[in-house]
């Protein structure tokens, strides 16, 4: 499987592509092409296009969560997506997978809207919505883990800030959407996250449970290790030791007092728009 890093907080040197505090992947498996999150912004078009990559040549569009980093880029595609279709050029009609509160309107406590902006409604004019708690196969080796339960007892959510709109009205938001995917390699698995709310060390558990296989490769994208306590990030460094990974690219929204904690567990990787990594 081939993964391009098109959105992320960071960018590679000498490659003059543009990052903002979001993340979106390409991954390439076999002949089918799946977006795993989508950004904020025209960050994720503009890079595309300069790294020759059609946007409108995707499959299957897949969520993480429902905050505005991963899913206000999705506006800037259904644009690209109109483009195409008003110059009667061929368009995509992608499966966009992801849990079903990810599309619910979300906020902090304040009022300030955090979810996306597109409504399940306006998405289905231009993609299949498959919303699902359950896991879903995308291909023969890559699979949505679905909602990842919370078994540890170190990997809170916190939810003062955190607001979720449901039938009966606003509710703290535990971030139930949360979830990631799970790749089959030859090596392991590799385990790709958007910001990993409902703890690494649950989102691996998961992949093990749903996939059968132990060994974890890799694991890249967000881990959610902004400022977190001692204790917590003492207790992931231990746990992904214990687990064996081999390799860690931490991205997004891992700061680098996590990152340099994170290499007691692993190798650790530097991560940035244009990265390519040849995960097989």
């Amino acid at each position: 499987m081939k993964l391009t890093v098109l959105v992320d907080n960071n960018t590679l040197i000498d490659r003059y592509l543009l990052g903002e505090p979001g993340l979106a992947f390409l991954l390439q498996e076999g002949d089918r092409r799946v977006l795993f999150d989508c950004g904020y912004s025209r960050v994720l078009c503009h890079n595309a296009e300069r790294l020759g990559i059609d946007l409108c040549d995707l499959d299957t569009v897949v969520l993480s969560h429902g905050h505005l980093d991963h899913t206000w880029g999705l506006a800037h595609l259904t644009s690209l997506y109109t483009e195409r279709a008003t110059e009667n050029r061929p368009t995509p009609h992608p499966v966009l997978v992801a849990h079903p509160e990810a599309l619910a309107p979300k906020c902090t406590a304040a009022g300030l809207p955090t979810g996306t902006l597109l409504s399940r409604e306006v998405l289905a004019e231009y993609m299949t919505v498959r919303l699902s708690a359950a896991p879903v196969p995308l291909t023969d080796r890559l699979l949505f883990l679905g909602e990842i339960p919370r078994v540890t007892d170190f990997e809170t959510v916190p939810t003062e800030d955190r607001r979720r709109q449901t039938p009966a009205g606003l509710v703290p938001d535990t971030l139930p959407d949360d979830t990631a995917l799970a790749y089959r390699g030859a090596d392991g698995l590799v385990i790709i996250t958007g910001c990993a709310h409902a703890g690494i060390a649950n989102t691996v558990i998961q992949a093990r449970k749903l996939t059968g296989e132990t060994r974890v490769a890799a694991i890249i994208g967000g881990l959610h290790l902004l400022d977190p306590a001692p204790a917590r990030l003492a207790a992931t460094v231990d746990f992904l030791r214990q687990a064996g990974v081999a390799a860690l690219y931490p991205c997004h929204c891992t700061s680098l007092a996590a990152k340099i904690a994170l290499g007691q567990a692993a190798p650790v990787h530097d991560v940035g728009v244009g990265l390519v990594l040849q995960l097989d």
